[in-house]
């Protein structure tokens, strides 16, 4: 792949070097102490993975890479995030992961060698120590030698300059693509490709115990975020962007707690919360409105919560917030309900939905019987809820993405699945087909389940859902 230490990353008005320079950069530098090397926990488990897919593809080598930089705007990076299938089979934490590292799965003749391909840790003899702007140390850090990493991870561990060496023998190999635009200009198409993309996320839908403990880290962060936000409220209300006061108060939990966001929060209040993926986050927040907090920490391992929850801002529920709030906790809990191994995936959608299409017959909106708009060729519920009820959660907030239809959206649930279920109804602010009362009405309860033996955990059950429980945790909040 022509890696070259040599040739550092630079820009257009980088000071040149000189000579004199150049030669004392490469003197006068003492050892330094290593860094822990002890075994991470999640080394047996990323193993374990590692072995699995290694079974589904015998006599084939795989590459499995982190991802490239990202271009923000001119030379500036978004901050790094390894892409989550590699995550998941090396188990390496944010801080650890090196850019540009690629995973290979060698074919040998009792299965695969697996060998983890990094950047090294700088050579003080080269410029790029100094010079270069994505892994020089003086620029990023220290990244860890290739020992610290193989003790850590329980990984053979090479520097990425060797990995040309392993791709001159001709092997069929096989490409997760995407993620390294290197890599994808050098190994030829296969189409067998798509088939490692689709068991690299199919691996990822029965959680082992380690993946579950982070879930659950994760759910707590998120937890304590949401309460820092109902702390934040009199502030919020008093700023004319008070959306961005409540998505800079969750972030910053996210940051201490955890090592990012999941993915960009959702702040909407009032209106805006009937933009499902309202994260502009620009507006006020206004007493008398309810604000719909979509937000998830991603702890240091890179597993995300996902919660919902939609809260008035002023700590009380109008009339006609409570009437729309409470059919949709009762949709929540229906789809919670259907959660149990064996149960289809569907289940719970299908059982989100009634309940709301029986609300909306209440209140009068529907031309049809709620009986009759569940038929999929009908659907006029869907005018108030157009998105599903629910979907995996994992190392990505929408986890397994690629997995095949029969094995998620058509599939049974089964023991170690986590899970949202989120139902929602948003009435727009200019729908006429409702009381102006309840126009701009948005609200949606969601949250983080754990499939069981028993049934279901509710990982995120500490967050209060019931009405009048919010209203006095939001009390309970601002008083003391």
């Amino acid at each position: 792949m022509n890696f070259d230490g040599e040739k550092p990353v630079t820009t257009s008005y980088d000071l040149p070097v000189s000579e004199p320079l150049r030669q004392l950069m490469r003197r006068g530098w003492g050892e330094r102490e290593s860094e822990s090397a002890a075994i991470h926990e999640s080394a047996p488990w990323s193993r374990q993975r590692r072995a699995a897919l290694s079974a589904l593809f015998p006599g084939k080598r795989l590459l499995i890479p982190a991802g490239q930089f990202k271009v923000r705007n001119n030379d500036c990076d978004y901050t790094f995030r390894a892409n989550s299938a590699f995550i998941h089979l090396t188990g390496m934490i944010a801080g650890d992961i090196v850019p540009e590292s690629i995973l290979l799965f060698e074919p040998t003749a009792t299965g695969h060698e697996e060998m983890l391909f990094v950047h090294p840790k700088n050579d003080r003899n080269l410029e790029t120590f100094y010079r270069d702007r994505r892994h020089g140390e003086f620029w990023v850090g220290r990244y860890l030698a290739l020992a610290e990493i193989k003790k850590r991870y329980q990984i053979s561990t090479r520097n990425i300059t060797e990995l040309d060496e392993f791709l001159l023998s001709k092997k069929e190999t096989l490409v997760h693509r995407g993620e390294d635009s290197k890599l994808d200009a050098l190994i030829p198409v296969n189409e067998s490709d798509g088939k490692l993309t689709i068991a690299l996320s199919e691996l990822r839908l029965v959680k082992d115990d380690f993946e579950i403990g982070e879930m659950r880290k994760a759910v707590n962060a998120t937890i304590r975020g949401f309460t820092d936000v109902v702390k934040s409220l009199p502030d919020a209300m008093n700023h004319p962007r008070g959306e961005r006061v409540i998505d800079g108060t969750f972030y910053k939990r996210a940051r201490i707690d955890g090592n990012e966001l999941g993915y960009n929060t959702i702040a909407a209040a009032g209106a805006h919360a009937c933009v499902l993926h309202w994260i502009r986050n620009d507006g006020p927040a206004l007493s008398g409105d309810l604000l719909l907090l979509d937000a998830g920490v991603e702890v240091e391992s890179h597993y995300t919560a996902d919660i919902t929850r939609t809260i008035p801002i002023n700590g009380k529920f109008t009339k006609a917030q409570r009437e729309i709030y409470e059919i949709v906790l009762a949709a929540q809990e229906a789809g919670i309900r259907a959660v149990k191994p064996g149960a289809k995936y569907r289940d719970i959608n299908n059982a989100c939905m009634r309940v709301l299409a029986e609300g909306l017959e209440r209140l009068g909106v529907l031309t049809v019987t709620a009986e009759e708009t569940l038929d999929p060729e009908v659907g006029l519920h869907r005018r108030w809820s157009v998105h599903a009820s629910g979907h995996m959660l994992g190392i990505d907030v929408h986890d397994c993405a690629k997995a095949r239809s029969e094995q998620y959206l058509n599939g049974e649930l089964a023991v170690g699945h986590v899970l949202t279920v989120e139902p929602g109804l948003y009435i727009q602010p200019d729908d006429l087909l409702f009381p102006e009362e309840y126009r701009g009405i948005g609200i949606r309860i969601e949250d983080d389940v754990l499939v069981t033996e028993d049934g279901v955990e509710v990982l995120s059950r500490e967050l209060p859902r019931d009405p009048d429980a919010l209203e006095a945790w939001i009390r309970n909040l601002l008083t003391s």
